[in-house]
């Protein structure tokens, strides 16, 4: 029920008794109904949508199950604060500003100020929602939450809420946060909307991310309801990444935000050196010194990244004879060849057809698929590297519930040689022997259509590349590209992260 009134509306229908009352108390209040009012305002969509991204689904009386948090007491271990870190937390608890940046290079400790801050507000009694980008990063958030905590208090405080879990297990979790049975909130985009009593913290960790904005209606964004949320609420918005989004870093600049720098990284190592690989004078999508890169990092004992955000075996089909390529019949997209199903997908809406062997537009027999994607690149892995321990992942792999968490923990384990990916290796991985970055092709994502599609780009390069030389040996990372003269890729290179921002504001002004 969302509101009562005293006169029926117009029409012939019948209005029913009521049989029964399904929950016990009411399932939302006054301030998730205010909310929800905001959100129907402002993204322009009904008060039943705005609802619906409130309150979960599923049968109500049926008996709840409770929601698994998969932890590794090994992942994640407490460090004291350094000097840098206690500065900024000293910072953080002064600032009079609601609305606070941690803008610190990869591997600064900035889940560690997190984690201090959010300690500090729920021994005031209050209660904290903690925003990771993807499911796979909830476990190790866990992790450092128990390891700050402890278990125990974990165990009675922490409530999960992601679609990864069942309905009955969101179910549950929301009751929890509801009732005041757990006071912090672990999920992704939509637990912005978890009906926490009186909120002390918001943290948006890897703000940069474009997951935190919704692809369907409503099209919410996460930081902007969290700033919605902290004004009408009170408490404080905690945000931080190497490569902020260009909107918080004008934000950082005109003074909206308050915000603080770490300039090092925490365990002692050194950020990595970039060198970039023009794939122009190369033979296939694995250069040269790449190759020989990989092999040199296996033989001193470390290991190696390789990243490339393009699934698949092959981008394109097309007929060398008069250049028709097959494309998705509902979104007029390049389909992508996958080899190990023998079909062409479009990864865009779904649709599969089956590969030609002639051309439907000219029936030649010259045809072929071009380019390539993590699919190809492991086969090349794994034919250059027979005797290494090749992993890819990527959604087409990881599918089964657990397995990413799985492969993962055997990379950090060093069981792991080669680990290939998609975006899902450029994020919060703190693996100590990784010595080797290699990003397979910058290029992929410069060319969409779409005005941040080079900060995009950028912000990939950096953040894969921090993955690198986190402790105490130097880490390496090579930049293959067709076009080693974009600004995303040069500033990148050059770890220019200030420099690139004031070049992209400039130009943003200027078109505006």
């Amino acid at each position: 029920m969302i509101e009562t009134s005293d006169h029926a509306p117009p029409g012939d229908f019948e209005i029913k008794a009521i049989e029964r009352v399904i929950d016990k108390e009411p399932v939302f209040g006054a301030q998730t109904r205010a909310l929800a009012d905001w959100i129907s305002s402002l993204y322009l969509c009904s008060l039943g949508e705005a609802l619906a991204l409130m309150i979960p689904g599923g049968k109500r009386e049926m008996e709840a199950e409770g929601a698994h948090t998969f932890h590794d007491e090994s992942e994640y271990r407490i460090s004291s604060l350094n000097e840098e870190q206690t500065r900024v937390l000293a910072e953080i608890e002064s600032t009079a500003n609601p609305f606070f940046y941690l803008y610190g290079v990869t591997g600064s400790g900035k889940t560690l100020i997190f984690m201090h801050t959010a300690k500090r507000v729920f021994e005031q009694g209050k209660a904290v929602i903690y925003l990771v980008p993807e499911i796979a990063l909830t476990h190790q958030v866990v992790n450092a939450f128990r390891s700050v905590f402890g278990a125990a208090v974990m165990d009675k405080e922490l409530a999960l809420l992601h679609s990864g879990l069942t309905a009955s297990q969101r179910l549950t979790s929301w009751r929890r946060v509801a009732r005041k049975e757990a006071r912090i909130v672990v999920g992704v985009r939509s637990a912005v909307f978890a009906p926490v009593p009186n909120l002390g913290l918001i943290v948006i960790d890897e703000e940069h991310e474009t997951s935190y904005k919704a692809g369907s209606t409503p099209r919410y964004h996460a930081r902007q309801v969290a700033m919605h949320r902290i004004r009408e609420e009170g408490g404080l918005l905690l945000m931080g990444s190497a490569t902020p989004s260009l909107e918080a870093y004008a934000g950082m600049q005109s003074g909206s935000l308050a915000w603080a720098r770490l300039s090092s990284r925490a365990a002692g190592g050194r950020m990595p050196t970039v060198e970039v690989i023009n794939l122009t004078r190369e033979q296939g999508p694995l250069s040269r010194r790449l190759i020989r890169e990989i092999a040199a990092t296996k033989e001193s004992g470390g290991q190696t990244i390789l990243f490339l955000n393009r699934r698949g075996f092959s981008h394109f089909f097309r007929c060398h004879s008069c250049g028709y390529e097959m494309k998705c019949a509902r979104c007029s997209v390049s389909l992508t060849y996958h080899k190990n199903r023998e079909l062409l997908i479009c990864h865009y809406c779904g649709y599969k057809s089956k590969p030609a062997t002639v051309c439907p537009s000219c029936r030649s027999l010259d045809v072929g698929f071009l380019g390539f994607g993590t699919e190809r690149i492991e086969e090349d892995l794994r034919r250059l590297f027979p005797d290494y321990t090749v992993a890819r992942i990527d959604t087409d792999t990881v599918k089964k519930k657990g397995t990413l968490q799985v492969v993962l923990k055997e990379f950090k384990e060093g069981r792991i040689d080669i680990l290939l990916g998609t975006q899902m290796v450029a994020k919060g991985l703190n693996v100590r022997n990784l010595r080797l970055v290699g990003v397979v092709l910058a290029d992929t994502g410069l060319m969409l259509p779409d005005f941040r599609a080079a900060e995009r780009t950028f912000n990939l390069i950096v953040q894969v590349g921090g993955r690198a030389g986190r402790f105490e040996r130097e880490g390496l990372v090579l930049v293959q590209t067709y076009r080693p003269s974009h600004d995303a890729i040069r500033f990148a290179a050059r770890l220019e992260i200030d420099e690139y921002y004031e070049r992209e504001l400039a130009v943003r002004k200027e078109l505006s």
